[in-house]
């Protein structure tokens, strides 16, 4: 009997559901949701944006570096003054060295710059090319305020004892520290005898960490034939040995720009392999041309006029980036040459997306005969000459 008053319940309980929800608006309209709208992915456009301030308190800036003590390191030529700023920007001090146009660090935290030195030792005054090094950590203190000249590298002292007049011509031009502190030297000049004494004017040297000369370098081919005179006018130089490696890159390895008016491939990976016979320098030829990764290369034939800076960034993504003072641009590449970034998963893009930028002008991203360039915490900074300031970029990926 109580399972029958149990159904007779749930019938009488159905049934008056059933009416009331048979009567419009009981429970109320029912929601409009037309008015949300269906999420769609989107992306925010690849591309580097200006970092504010514009640092414009230099009258030349030729070259800059990103120090293995965290701070920025500028050579303005207009003034021959080394200048050291903090992360932030701010001014910390200044140096004066006769001629100053280049500047490295190496990771013993000393720089090595490269300015002129005024010789009288034929009577009359002969302006040379020189590397200076300077101690920045001293009893006062550390810094670019306590530095002291330690050392000089003349030209062409390091290998010879006397000098003839065509040695004031031959320039140094960058140098690239390596992870034992030693360093590669960019030298350019007119006379090109690949047996002369001291290599080529246009060559690349090598000097050990106590700044003595070793040997110009001399390229192997994939044939095996030996090239002394391998460098027509090189100028910028990159080691893969950068800040903020805990870690450093022991390979020997360089990226360099040419100079050369004729030249087809102005920039080049030059591999330090180890072999039967020691050390050799060979030419990177694993570069990709990947049409469906990427629609440039840094192979392209022809692809820059003048490419006075590069810089290898090393915070493990391993982008080359290139400067072209003649094309007033800023270029950037992997490390198998594609031009660009890869592509954020929202773009619905399978290609690398150019980032490269310029133009001639003094707006925040253009420029007037760039000089060099620097990397740092994902930030580019890019000493622009002819306008007289330093402009700092970062990417619209790395800003969150």
């Amino acid at each position: 009997m109580s399972r029958i008053k149990r159904y007779i319940s749930f019938a009488f309980g159905l049934s008056l559901l059933l009416g009331m929800t048979s009567c419009d608006h009981y429970f109320g309209d029912k929601t409009d949701l037309d008015f949300i709208e269906i999420p769609t992915q989107s992306y925010r456009e690849v591309a580097y944006v200006p970092v504010q301030p514009i640092l414009n308190q230099f009258l030349e800036p030729t070259d800059i570096i990103a120090g293995f003590d965290e701070l920025i390191y500028i050579v303005d030529a207009g003034t021959q003054e080394v200048i050291a700023l903090d992360e932030s920007g701010r001014e910390l001090s200044r140096k004066f060295i006769q001629g100053a146009k280049g500047i490295a660090q190496d990771r013993s935290l000393d720089l090595l710059v490269i300015g002129s030195k005024t010789d009288h030792s034929s009577g009359s005054p002969i302006v040379r090319t020189c590397i200076y090094r300077l101690e920045l950590n001293q009893p006062e203190g550390y810094g670019l305020q306590y530095a002291k000249i330690v050392k000089e590298i003349v030209h062409p002292f390091y290998f010879k004892t006397s000098a003839i007049s065509r040695d004031e011509q031959v320039k140094f031009n960058r140098i690239a520290v390596i992870s034992d502190n030693s360093f590669y030297v960019t030298r350019s000049g007119d006379f090109n005898n690949p047996l002369q004494s001291g290599g080529p004017d246009n060559s690349i040297l090598l000097f050990d960490k106590h700044d003595k000369f070793v040997t110009p370098i001399v390229v192997t081919n994939s044939s095996g034939g030996l090239f002394n005179d391998y460098f027509k006018y090189p100028f910028a130089i990159s080691s893969l040995a950068k800040p903020p490696q805990i870690s450093v890159d022991t390979r020997g390895d360089f990226i360099f720009s040419s100079l050369d008016p004729n030249g087809v491939l102005k920039v080049q990976y030059i591999e330090n392999q180890s072999s039967e016979n020691g050390s050799i320098y060979v030419p990177k030829t694993s570069w990709s041309n990947d049409t469906s990764q990427a629609s440039s290369f840094i192979t392209d034939a022809f692809k820059f006029e003048e490419p006075v800076g590069v810089e290898y960034a090393g915070d493990g993504s391993n982008y080359i980036f290139v400067v072209d003072r003649a094309k007033d641009s800023l270029y950037q590449f992997t490390a198998n040459g594609l031009e660009g970034v890869r592509p954020p998963p929202a773009s619905g893009k399978t290609k690398y997306i150019k980032t490269s930028f310029g133009g001639t002008g003094d707006g925040p991203t253009n420029f007037n005969k760039p000089m060099a360039i620097a990397y740092k915490d994902r930030v580019l900074y890019v000493a622009d000459a002819g306008n007289g300031r330093v402009l700092r970029f970062k990417l619209t990926l790395d800003i969150r």
